[in-house]
């Protein structure tokens, strides 16, 4: 998100927003066809009927669903911040053969009753409600009569606040503070349950308590996923992502599909794409669109039935909505690198821009904030669809949103309004085939070291423009999630500082390097979870090729791949045969010159001694060469040398801080040590030819300039120049301060 706009996003309605120039229409057999700005041919029939609800799949006679307020949420991942202060709704079933409508729960009617889950035998139903302001979603659980649809017994609460609820809200609160803060108080938030099939529950939750990176005043709380036993028991948080996860569904096979907002070293709002894990957390594994740049939020997906390479899902804004968008068709039997998967169930809406949406109407395409638009597509085949729909409203009224059955040609059918509410999520209230349970494969003596074995088969694989032979190591990284603890509270601070001037948002630190052999295998270790990514080193440790995702490796798994930046589903050919195979696995060893492979990219101890070393006799004093001051006299956010290389833009990546930056598939060299001035200069410049840096030293400074130019290698200290004097003034993190979720110092001597 934008900084300069992130609180003015509620505003935006009345601003008023320009049509888009499209070509005229054309008339073709009573449909309208038209060429949009991808350049294809989109059909839009929008016909209201009375034909789909006597389609052989709408065999079900009741729909469970929810009645809702509307969500205001100023973005797609904020409902549970400052989306939801319209309390009241409820749980119902809707009896298509006599059209009344049951409240479940009338005695929780006066709280907030978020997303749900049916059980797959259709005899209880796991959901989040709120109860009031300053209160968390919680997860509940109801039995019902699979026949009739009527609740069996009371409502079954299974997560509760933690002990130290109170006093979480009391360090964190700042709900007085305005704008997305004025209705959270930094309370945790259990939501978006989903039944596995081993019994358990997989749920999102923001208990890992950490903050969205892009959002400095820290207003923006990050929830990524769970899973719990059935009765509440044994909580585990499968992974760290450092910004959020949301929205469970489990597939035919038993994988949990989820979508997944992140952004290593590309711009901070396009990515929110599909994935898939194990219900361990083991195996994750993008599904679609790591790489797309619009729409830019992929939401609420779900496996076509009986369609292993078909999935459903909502095209969102990133904001500013409450996931309300257009529904989309994925075949992931195609490119998953290109839009080609994406067919438009909904093509007369689409998100091409930030803010908002983009409707075709009259013949030309509009920018406007009212219906149609789309909301939990449920598919009952690859082109029938239950959803909940807005035809004109403004996006948030309170009651817009109704239930509707909608098909790939464009035809409408409402099933269910509420004048006085939103409905959503309507669901077939009947049984449904039970996935296969997963066997855990992780090696338990491998867990308890807290490690992941990871397998290489060729990273030569799909990676282009790279000489066999060339690449020598892969450098083990991660990025850090930023935890609530690192808020600063003194006076005259009201936001963590950057990591960076302009390139990353996370900070990060580096695992170590192991070998690639000659035929491109590798076998190694990897911490387990971490967001752990890699970057391919050529002999002299600067990067070829960087993973720009991350992987939350689970302890004791094992996993492999084929190379670097192949399709999910490419074989690695001869995987028995390669050198590294033949040899046991290695953990992450130090590169030239370090002690430990685990080093922290902090700048001013890690980078700061090379400079002073090599650079600052003609880089420094009165006149220095090129006036490029290289000392490390500080400024007020970071220090002269640093401020000067990235003012220079003597270093090549993508700035986490921007929209869409960096979102497509970049090739090798294009980014990183190989295109970045700063080190260029130092290689092949005439005037650094008979500097003679020894390797240990550049090493040093191809690692940080390959982890995107970061200052600062940990959340906590104080940051401004002001504050030099103060013993916590920019302390140099040690590896496990700069991993840690818990400031190294207490309140009052921070």
């Amino acid at each position: 998100m934008k900084m300069r706009v992130r609180f003015l996003i509620v505003c935006l309605a009345g601003l008023g927003w320009l049509a888009s120039k499209a070509p005229a229409a054309e008339e073709t057999g009573g449909e309208r066809k038209t060429k949009d700005w991808r350049d294809e041919e989109v059909t839009v029939l929008k016909t209201e009927t009375d034909t789909l609800m006597n389609d052989p799949l709408v065999s079900f006679d009741k729909i469970l669903f929810v009645k809702r307020l509307t969500y205001h949420s100023s973005h797609f991942y904020t409902d549970f911040i400052d989306g939801c202060s319209r309390f009241g709704g409820n749980l119902c079933v809707l009896d298509r053969t006599t059209g009344k409508v049951t409240d479940l729960i009338p005695e929780m009617a006066h709280g907030i009753f978020g997303r749900f889950d049916l059980h797959f035998n259709a005899d209880k139903i796991v959901f989040d409600w709120k109860e009031g302001e300053g209160k968390g979603f919680r997860i509940f659980e109801i039995e019902i009569d699979s026949a009739t649809g009527m609740r069996i017994g009371t409502p079954r609460q299974l997560t509760f606040p933690p002990d130290d609820e109170a006093a979480r809200i009391a360090k964190y609160d700042n709900h007085e503070n305005g704008g997305t803060a004025r209705m959270y108080y930094h309370q945790t938030d259990d939501m978006h349950p989903c039944y596995l099939p081993d019994g358990g529950i997989v749920f999102t939750s923001s208990r890992c308590e950490y903050g969205t990176l892009c959002d400095a005043p820290d207003h923006l709380a990050t929830a990524v996923l769970h899973r719990m036993n059935a009765d509440g028991t044994d909580m585990q948080q499968l992974t760290r992502s450092p910004v959020s996860e949301f929205s469970p569904s489990i597939m035919e096979d038993g994988r949990i599909l989820y979508t997944r907002w992140e952004y290593v070293d590309k711009g901070q709002l396009g990515i929110k794409c599909l994935w898939a894990m194990l219900p361990d957390g083991s195996g994750t594994v993008e599904v679609y669109g790591n790489d797309i740049q619009f729409p830019p939020t992929f939401l609420h997906g779900r496996q076509i039935p009986d369609q292993s390479d078909l999935f459903v899902m909502l095209g969102t804004p990133h904001y500013p909505q409450s996931g309300i968008g257009t529904v989309i068709r994925v075949d992931t039997s195609k490119n998953i690198r290109t839009r080609e998967p994406m067919t438009y169930v909904t093509p007369y809406v689409d998100i091409r821009q930030e803010p908002g949406w983009n409707h075709y109407e009259n013949g030309k395409w509009t920018r406007h904030t009212r219906g149609p638009l789309y909301m939990d597509p449920y598919p009952l085949s690859d082109s029938l669809f239950m959803v909940a729909h807005n035809p004109d409203r403004p996006w948030d009224d309170p009651a817009a949103y109704a239930l509707h059955l909608i098909d790939a040609s464009g035809r409408h059918q409402m099933v269910y309004r509420d004048p006085e509410i939103s409905c959503w999520q309507p669901t077939p209230l009947r049984t449904r085939r039970q996935p296969p349970i997963l066997a855990s494969n992780r090696d338990e003596a491998l867990a308890k070291k807290n490690l992941a074995e990871c397998y290489v088969s060729d990273i030569y694989q799909g990676m282009t423009g790279i000489k066999r032979g060339e690449v020598k190591y892969i450098r083990v990284m991660e990025q850090i999630p930023r935890p609530w603890d690192c808020r600063q509270f003194w006076e005259g601070v009201g936001h963590t500082d950057l990591i960076s001037r302009g390139t990353a948002l996370a900070a990060k630190a580096m695992h170590g390097i192991v070998p690639v052999y000659p035929d491109g295998s590798a076998h190694f270790y990897v911490p387990a979870d971490r967001n752990i990514y890699f970057q391919a080193l050529d002999e002299h440790f600067m990067e070829l090729q960087r993973e720009r995702t991350y992987v939350n490796y689970r302890p004791g798994e094992r996993r492999s791949c084929v190379g670097c930046h192949e399709m999910p589903n490419q074989v690695a050919p001869n995987q028995g045969a390669t050198l590294a195979m033949q040899r046991p696995a290695v953990m992450p060893g130090p590169q030239p010159g370090d002690a430990t492979g685990r080093q922290v990219m902090h700048f001013p101890s890690y980078v700061q001694p090379v400079l002073d070393r090599h650079c600052i006799e003609c880089h420094g004093g009165d006149d220095p060469e090129d006036g490029l001051d290289l000392t490390g006299t500080l400024t007020d956010r970071f220090s002269r040398s640093y401020e000067n290389i990235m003012k220079r833009n003597l270093v090549r990546t993508y700035r986490e801080a921007s929209d869409w930056e960096g979102s497509p598939y970049s090739p090798p060299k294009s980014i990183g040590s190989h295109a970045s001035p700063f080190i260029l200069a130092l290689r092949e410049g005439e005037q650094h030819k008979d500097l003679n840096l020894p390797l240990e030293d550049f090493a040093r400074l191809a690692t940080w300039v390959d982890a995107s130019g970061v200052y600062y290698g940990s959340y906590w200290g104080r940051r401004r120049l002001t504050y030099r004097d103060h013993p916590n003034f920019r302390p140099v993190p040690t590896f496990e301060e700069a991993l840690s979720t818990v400031c190294p110092l207490p309140v009052d001597q921070r």
